[in-house]
């Protein structure tokens, strides 16, 4: 069976932890893992020890944790047009 992701959500995303949480992950936030105003290296490195993948919408993080092979998702401005795009199209544009 393979592990669970465990998910841990940058500081712009705290608020989506609830979300996450219905939607059956194990979520935590850099607050509540005490991080707050941690620097980059620092979340990646604690995510990196904690077996946590994570969550940024800032380019950097992303780029730490990509050199130090740590799972992560980048959620960029780009990503959020084209799923609104989506959710656009598909709910007003389509018969």
């Amino acid at each position: 069976m393979p592990q669970k992701i465990k998910i841990l959500l940058d500081e712009m995303y705290t608020g989506l932890k609830e979300y996450f949480e219905i939607l059956d992950w194990d979520v935590s936030t850099v607050n509540e893992e005490n991080l707050e105003g941690a620097t980059d290296k620092e979340i990646v490195e604690y995510a990196k020890n904690n077996d946590f993948l994570i969550v940024t919408e800032d380019q950097k993080p992303a780029d730490l944790a990509e050199l130090e092979k740590v799972p992560h998702v980048l959620v960029s401005k780009r990503s959020i047009a084209k799923m609104i795009d989506s959710e656009i199209r598909k709910k007003y544009l389509e018969d």
